[in-house]
């Protein structure tokens, strides 16, 4: 990184850096109050008010979102007259999995091999601590210059809308000229990427009902329906032959124009097994970005061990539809419902329930803050410019705040790049990326508030 005061103040900051995220990624703060305690995600938001009042943030709140969680908000005045920028990042996270696959515990912010390792670290924690480090360089050199709005959800990854609800109800909140969400990633480790476009999301559960109770396989496998079946049946419906997503009146044929992804390259990122085949069609980027995609994240079945010789009664799965942009999520989630309900075979008698969703996002890249912000991935990242890429993930307040706020201009970017592994075990995130990336932060900020 070329030498300059706000970077020179970033690579000073570092060892603190590691600190607070080494405190912050301690919380549990999975907002699953059913297996997590509601305490973690608690103390991770007073930690993050405490934070935000030690740096001189006024109005700095603990909000109660109507999905039962806190988000925290925080406003820190600039020069009289200036623009508004609105910071996003979430302090939850997902669940660890399975513990046994850590190298490291958890919840425990471990180095190693030029990483930092714990959940949350990249997803969105380190987001946390990138705003921090942007605004402290910026005090450090001449002050900040526009007026400051942070907000940091605690609830982004359980996908229950409260701090969109929150929005929605109190308008005026997060006005902003400009709002950046800490909350996506680079293409890959030293490639400066803003993120232009997010697929949207529907969850559906499918519930199969065919016997009034299990019964003998033996005395009545055969001729009596198999729940469990006809579900197997109806998700395998969901897909071509080519491993395609296939939602009957659902367009997949769609492409993406912005950086490529080599198809080695996502092989080695997605840790795909020698010999087994990517699935679908067209680029890697158009499947990921710019298409649907349908997961079958679980079943309600009987598990392996302890199973019994039975024709099952009822069957269970729960089924998530990616969305892709320009295709409106509440469509998407009435074509799949039918889908469902209209391959189940042998009249079984079926019910789709949606249990979430989220629009698609497509930003306006043409706009100043994507001038502003090319600018300052140039400085950080030296003999790159900066690229488009998109995101197969949700986040759902995107849209909100489009919504909200038409003339404020959404700028994606983040610590989330393939090597950190997030929602997987193992999570980590590049220290490197985390200032290089605080740089372009205060660098965005200097440059918007000069446009």
């Amino acid at each position: 990184m070329s030498s300059n005061p706000v970077a020179e103040t970033v690579a000073s900051l570092m060892p603190r850096a590691k600190e607070e995220l080494t405190e912050l990624v301690a919380f549990k703060s999975v907002a699953d109050f059913d297996q997590f305690a509601r305490d973690e995600s608690e103390g991770a938001a007073r930690w993050i008010t405490d934070a935000l009042r030690a740096e001189g943030f006024q109005d700095v709140a603990v909000l109660d979102t109507p999905d039962g969680t806190q988000s925290v908000y925080g406003f820190l005045p600039g020069p009289e007259g200036a623009k508004t920028v609105l910071l996003y990042a979430h302090y939850d996270v997902q669940p660890p999995l399975d513990e046994a696959g850590w190298t490291t515990p958890p919840f425990e912010l471990v180095e190693r091999d030029g990483r930092w390792y714990g959940r949350g670290s990249a997803d969105c924690k380190g987001g946390v601590v990138m705003h921090l480090l942007a605004l402290r360089a910026l005090k450090a050199n001449g002050g900040v210059p526009v007026h400051v709005k942070v907000i940091v959800e605690g609830s982004e990854e359980q996908g229950t809308g409260g701090l969109e609800r929150y929005a929605e109800q109190h308008p005026d909140l997060l006005t902003a000229d400009a709002i950046v969400i800490g909350d996506s990633g680079n293409f890959r480790v030293g490639l400066p990427t803003v993120t232009s476009t997010l697929r949207g999301m529907t969850l559906v559960q499918v519930a199969i009902d065919t016997l009034e109770g299990n019964l003998h396989s033996g005395q009545f496998g055969g001729a009596a329906p198999d729940a469990l079946a006809a579900l197997i049946r109806v998700l395998d419906s969901l897909r071509a032959e080519d491993g395609s997503t296939a939602v009957d009146g659902l367009s997949s044929e769609t492409h993406w124009e912005g950086v490529e992804y080599a198809q080695d390259q996502f092989r080695a990122d997605a840790k795909v097994l020698d010999g087994v085949e990517l699935i679908g069609s067209g680029s890697v980027a158009d499947r990921i970005w710019a298409r649907p995609a349908v997961t079958v994240l679980g079943i309600d079945c009987p598990p392996v061990v302890g199973a019994t010789p039975s024709v099952q009664a009822s069957a269970r799965a729960l089924v998530s539809l990616r969305v892709a942009p320009g295709t409106d999520a509440a469509e998407a989630t009435k074509l799949l419902q039918t889908h469902l309900e209209a391959h189940t075979p042998w009249g079984a008698r079926v019910r789709t329930v949606q249990v979430g969703q989220g629009q698609a996002f497509r930003a306006d890249t043409s706009s100043p803050a994507y001038a502003a912000m090319a600018e300052a991935m140039a400085v950080a990242y030296p003999g790159e410019e900066m690229q488009y890429a998109g995101q197969g993930g949700s986040i759902p307040l995107c849209n909100t705040l489009a919504s909200l706020y038409p003339q404020a201009e959404i700028l994606l970017i983040g610590l989330s790049e393939p090597e950190a592994q997030i929602h997987a075990v193992n999570e980590s995130v590049s220290p490197e990326e985390l200032e290089r990336l605080s740089v372009t932060e205060a660098l965005f900020l200097r440059n918007y508030a000069a446009g």
